[in-house]
């Protein structure tokens, strides 16, 4: 029995109707930008596995970190305990964050990690004796699959089962324009607590982009009205959109920060929160209620913060960078050639993504039928694509080549012509 076969016979997907469901892809290797399946082929990963590989697959210089690590320590309580590796990251962290965050969180994904942003922003206020319990969201957001991530994301095919058992959120649309009207509406109501936001790019909605001055002007209002900011940079950071962080564009500083995705390169599942020393001290008290509990089994674990340490170490040289900067300046250079291609709405790019828009029929939709077309076309060719609907991006490891690069988008200009 093939591995695909096995696979069939006892799992279940993510985002998939096993109904109908193809059989999946096995794949036993991978190697810089490109992946391997147990037939041979090759395929460029040009949406880095979900957003998470940003050093390349089977990266050596985190794996040889990563081996030496799992022979000294794999694992250990992180209550009452800790350990040199954890130290020595939310050092490293802070020396990229901006000046105002003062403490790390450690959780185990992306979703954990908005989780425990939005508790510590809900809690202080309760710590306080503050009455403040609503928040302030994007229209369209996702912040993830956890009941607290769902309430803070828009309401979509994501979360429709779910509902009626989410908390209540301030919706607002992202500010495409310096409008501030519905922000200043919706703290009319004198209990919000949190505004929280993907900065620059909405990623699941169809990696929806708006202005960095629109954001800073958002930020400095809530700060003007005592609104704690949460910036969700589980998709955003570590050079995503050509900066450290998105928050980088800006000069006013959200209040926590929640990590994920790149922080390991795409090694291992690892997230962070971080805050200001003026949330952290609304923690301290005689008063054990005041106390924040939250935990994860794996919380700090060895082997992720030494993963993260060394992606923060390969982030740190010229040569990444200076693959950002090439990888942008190809993109520039693609959309130039393609932008006014008849079946294209829309065409974006921030930093190192960018996302087509095709026009169809019917609106926007993650469920628009013409995103099997787009995934069955690129997978025929070798690339990993993940369509959004009639939405369709390239964010790829940053080590991808120019020639991987032009492959693809070679087959970007297939695919349109294609379509005509």
């Amino acid at each position: 029995m093939s591995l695909s076969s096995r696979d069939q016979k006892n799992i279940w997907h993510p985002y998939t109707q096993m109904l109908d469901a193809k059989a999946p892809i096995t794949i036993v290797r991978g190697e810089g930008a490109c992946l391997f399946d147990e037939d041979g082929n090759k395929y460029i990963d040009a949406i880095s596995s979900w957003w998470v590989n940003t050093h390349g697959h089977a990266n050596a210089y985190i794996a040889e970190k990563v081996s030496e690590q799992i022979r000294i320590l794999e694992h250990v309580i992180f209550a009452g305990f800790t350990h040199p590796k954890a130290i020595e990251l939310a050092e490293r962290l802070l020396q990229h964050l901006p000046e105002n965050q003062s403490k790390i969180f450690y959780s185990d994904n992306g979703s954990t990690a908005v989780e425990v942003g939005v508790k510590m922003a809900l809690q202080f206020w309760h710590n306080l004796g503050v009455k403040k319990t609503k928040i302030i969201a994007f229209n369209n957001a996702y912040h993830g699959d956890t009941f607290g991530a769902m309430s803070v994301s828009g309401r979509s095919v994501f979360t429709q089962m779910f509902d009626e058992y989410l908390f209540d959120v301030i919706f607002i649309d992202v500010p495409f324009e310096n409008k501030m009207d519905q922000l200043n509406d919706a703290i009319k109501n004198d209990d919000v607590a949190a505004f929280i936001f993907e900065p620059l790019v909405q990623g699941a909605s169809g990696m929806l982009m708006y202005p960095a001055e629109a954001l800073e002007k958002m930020i400095s209002f809530c700060m003007k009205n005592d609104i704690i900011t949460i910036a969700d940079e589980v998709m955003t950071g570590f050079y995503r959109t050509g900066k450290f962080f998105a928050t980088d564009y800006i000069a006013e500083k959200p209040d926590i920060y929640c990590l994920s995705k790149g922080l390991t390169g795409g090694t291992m599942a690892m997230g962070v929160t971080t805050c200001t020393q003026k949330i952290f001290d609304a923690f301290l008290s005689s008063n054990k209620t005041k106390t924040f509990y939250h935990g994860h089994s794996y919380t700090a674990n060895p082997i992720a913060c030494t993963a993260a340490l060394a992606s923060l170490d390969l982030y740190e040289k010229s040569d990444c960078i200076a693959n950002v900067e090439r990888i942008i300046k190809n993109h520039q250079s693609f959309i130039s050639s393609i932008k006014n291609h008849p079946f294209i709405k829309d065409i974006r790019q921030c930093g190192t993504i960018i996302a087509i828009e095709l026009k169809t029929d019917s609106n926007t939709s993650y469920l628009n039928s013409i995103r099997d077309k787009i995934y069955d076309y690129f997978i025929q060719r070798k690339i990993i694509m993940r369509p959004l609907g009639n939405i369709f991006y390239v964010m790829p490891p940053y080590c991808i080549t120019d020639e991987q690069l032009d492959e693809v988008y070679k087959a970007i200009r297939q695919f349109l012509d294609e379509l005509e």
